[in-house]
């Protein structure tokens, strides 16, 4: 929102500490009855939407009626967050520039301050001018809500107003918009806009500033016009820029175990997304109850009336950020005398203009005019830029198609999924809705079923038709081994041929969509996983196979895909150490906030060997002659390789472990043994201990910490720590490159030290053959941004000792709460 400013560091300076694991126990439950947990028998429904807060402030809705359940989830959202909700109802209203300027930054997509307001404000603004929400709307589902999402958001509305009126703007405990003139009260349409500018977000940060800067040769708006680069300079450029917005986005981890891979119980889940501690994409938890209906728990990202990742008496599932781009461009050849014309077909056709204007405060406060011309083509708008890299306008244009443009339907697969009885169902939702926008789907369910789904909107681009259509830069993005493995395929087309448009295929649910038949899916006994690669290795026993739209396949896997299928494998064949075999909350507990550090697993001990074996301990580097042998026992003793509060030399190693990467994928490193797709989970390794290149990023490692001021062994403790009313928070967790599961990325915001994204909302669940599902969750920046609210900072600290919530979901363990507060909205 307004006060929010954020700078990501370089992954250099971002590292992490304090995991203190504390012993689970495991939920309790009630009497049952056989197939059907209590938890699933039919309480008398309340007259009125009631909330009960239990611990942390986590709020158990329950109500008649899905327009209930909608205000008392809209109420509690606004008590907990109305300045971030009212903040982004400002954004995808387009009123940013007009209250806050246009020079400030917005968070449209997935990352933070990527674009100004001015630019966000005729983002959004063109989408109202062109009616695309309100047209969505008017349809049937699938393309349209069903009655039950209208129902919940109609009730959501009531709730948030309520809230509103009761407590009156000027007196908003929230200091960020307490006052604001921005704050209103908010209609249907303000809700759906904003699940639609959830859904488009992952075009949104690569696209944005493109398509509303894009202007013909001669426009005063464009930028200097500038020659094409060659293929392989800007899919290079693109390829790169991607990566690093991979790199500083969101993310997640997800594992599901089965029946063969629990220990007590029939299967497990654990959901880790990553997602932005600040901003629209914080996730916030509750649990939503219809008796006889509807009994889900778990989060949603704010002001969402469903939930998102969680689970019912049957199900357990979460989402990962998946490896297909939800978009693709088109190269238009222009008329080099009227370049608004293109070719198609060897006949020339006019792009369509539209002038969008936006109202802007200038610096007196008067209020102005803001008009851009826009351009579009059959195939969508014109852009020219792609993550900032130049598609230059001069013989070509770059017209954009968004597969999630017309995509209302995730609400309705995740209103759906809430109810889902077991995996099948859960698959069943994904297909028959085709709504999941760019993420996995990993479940679990009480009958001992594991899936892995890449079942999403996805554009109809088979392997064959890439082959027909792709440009030549098109080649290279598309088929080109990528920096990185998480960073999605992206398609150029040849725009000049009408056939190159994405077919419509009769089995997908609306125009332009893969067949879902077609996309990856797996359920297994033992596990499944993703943690931001494709879905080749959801389990190394059984790679999967699927259109090259969808991701890479028999190519290296990231160090923190590496870290999660390793653990539990090791975990249920019982060679990791611990006690037994199988998954148990204690054990999945450590899985995660041990902290472990794959990179360090493969490399520490080479690196040390380099550094005792350097003449001297002296290495110049950069025209600097640095002493590193001050770091050859500090690392030696970091045999814990872990990011927790209390190691010393994990900073040390994570500053080497980024220099040495120096953006590159960790394929391209000194290794002795190098990738080979027959054993991708253990490829590369062996790091050379003679390489030029590590010995160098040691040196550079050692002078950027003594100039910074850190002690080559200061604690993570020391380091990485987030302040919350005045109080210090140590944070465990690292950036993902290192392999640590336990993903934390610091920057800058407001011009301080915090975390700007990295593990949000965690939660497991057990489901045992009958009674209620055993969940542990832990909210890791806690279910409120207000500084002045009790639960602002409360789960921080408890996800800073590595300790986690014992959740209530039964109506007795509800009443148990010694903290139940009851608010009826009568």
């Amino acid at each position: 929102m307004a006060r929010r400013r954020f700078r990501a560091r370089l992954p250099m300076a971002v590292l992490a500490a304090v995991a203190v694991m504390s012993t689970m126990a495991a939920t309790g439950s009630t009497a049952a009855v056989p197939d059907r947990p209590t938890s699933a028998v039919a309480e008398p429904a309340p007259d009125k939407p009631t909330i009960r807060y239990t611990e942390y402030g986590i709020p158990h809705i329950v109500a008649s009626d899905w327009e209930g359940l909608g205000t008392g989830y809209g109420y509690a959202a606004a008590k907990d967050n109305i300045c971030t909700l009212a903040d982004t109802y400002l954004m995808v209203n387009a009123q940013r520039s007009r209250h806050l300027g246009p020079d400030g930054r917005a968070s449209p997509g997935q990352n933070q301050n990527t674009t100004t307001n001015l630019n966000s404000d005729l983002y959004f603004q063109r989408i109202k001018d062109n009616g695309v929400v309100e047209r969505l709307l008017a349809k049937p589902a699938p393309d349209g809500p069903t009655p039950e999402v209208q129902e919940g958001i109609r009730g959501y509305v009531q709730g948030y107003n309520r809230y509103l009126a009761e407590t009156g703007v000027d007196n908003l405990s929230d200091p960020a918009c307490r006052g604001a003139a921005w704050v209103r009260p908010i209609t249907e349409l303000d809700v759906y806009r904003h699940a639609h500018a959830e859904i488009i977000m992952g075009s949104a940060d690569a696209l944005l500033d493109g398509l509303v800067n894009a202007a013909p040769p001669g426009a005063s708006v464009a930028a200097p016009r500038k020659p094409a680069s060659s293929p392989a300079t800007t899919a290079a450029k693109i390829r790169d820029a991607m990566a690093v917005s991979r790199e500083q986005g969101m993310g997640s981890n997800a594992l599901a175990v089965g029946s063969q891979g629990v220990s007590g119980g029939t299967s497990m889940l654990l959901a880790n997304p990553h997602f932005p501690w600040q901003g629209k994409n914080r996730m916030w938890q509750s649990q939503l109850t219809i008796p006889g209906k509807v009994n889900v728990s778990g989060a949603s990202l704010l002001g969402l009336p469903a939930i998102n990742i969680g689970y019912n008496d049957n199900v357990a599932w979460s989402h990962t950020v998946a490896t297909v781009a939800p978009f693709g461009l088109f190269d238009v050849q222009v008329d080099p005398l009227n370049p608004t014309k293109y070719l198609v077909d060897g006949a020339w056709e006019q792009m369509t203009s539209q002038q969008v204007a936006v109202d802007v405060k200038n610096a007196d406060g008067t209020l102005s005019k803001v008009t851009r011309t826009l351009w579009s083509t059959r195939y969508g708008p014109i852009t020219t830029s792609l993550q900032g890299v130049a598609l230059p306008w001069v013989v070509s244009a770059h017209a954009v198609r968004d597969v999630n443009m017309d995509n209302l339907r995730a609400l309705n697969t995740w209103f759906r999924l809430d109810q889902a009885k077991d995996v099948h169902e859960v698959v069943d939702t994904l297909e028959s809705t085709q709504g999941v926008p760019f993420f996995n789907t990993v479940a679990s369910d009480r009958k001992g079923n594991a899936l892995y789904a890449d079942i999403q909107a996805t554009p109809n681009i088979t392997d064959a038709h890439a082959q027909s259509c792709l440009t030549e830069t098109g080649k290279l993005l598309f088929h080109q081994t990528l920096r990185l493995p998480t960073v999605p395929p992206i398609s150029i087309f040849d725009g000049k041929r009408g056939a190159c448009d994405w077919p419509d295929d009769p089995n997908a649910v609306a125009p332009g969509l893969l067949d879902p038949k077609r996309q990856p899916r797996l359920i297994r006994t033992d596990f499944v996983g993703n943690a931001n690669d494709s879905a080749w290795l959801a389990n190394p026993e059984q790679p999967l196979t699927f259109p090259r739209v969808m991701g890479d396949s028999a190519a290296p896997r990231s160090l923190r895909t590496q870290e999660l299928l390793l653990t539990a494998q090791r975990r249920i064949n019982g060679t990791d150490g611990l006690p037994g075999k199988g998954f148990t909350p204690e054990t999945m507990g450590q899985l995660l906030f041990a902290d472990n550090s794959r990179a360090a697993d493969l490399a520490l001990n080479a690196t040390v060997s380099m550094c005792q074996g350097v003449p001297f301990g002296l290495v110049l580097v950069d025209g600097n002659l640095v002493n590193v042998s001050e770091a050859c026992p500090i690392l030696a003793a970091w045999k814990s390789h872990d990011y927790t509060s209390d190691s010393r030399g994990s900073w040390l190693f994570a500053t080497y472990w980024s220099y040495l990467l120096g953006g590159q994928g960790i394929e391209k490193l000194p290794w002795r043994v190098p990738f080979d797709p027959k054993d991708p989970v253990h490829t590369p390794n062996s790091l050379d201990p003679g390489s030029s290149a590590v010995r160098d990023a040691l040196a550079r490692a050692v002078l950027a910490l003594r100039k910074a001021g850190i002690a080559l062994n200061a604690p993570l403790s020391d380091v990485q720590k987030v302040t919350r009313g005045g109080e210090q928070i140590p944070i465990h967790g690292a950036i993902g490159q290192l392999g640590v599961l336990n993903v934390i990325t610091p920057g800058q915001v407001d011009g301080k030290f915090d975390i700007v994204h990295g593990s949000s909302f965690i939660q497991q669940v057990r489901f045992t053959a009958d009674g209620p599902p055993q969940a542990l969750s832990v909210m890791a920046y806690s279910q409120s941004a207000n500084p002045n609210s009790p639960h602002y900072a409360d789960q921080t600290k408890l996800f800073s000792a590595g300790k986690w919530v014992t959740e209530r979901f039964t109506e007795e363990q509800i009443a148990a709460s010694p903290e139940l507060r009851i608010k009826v909205l009568n």
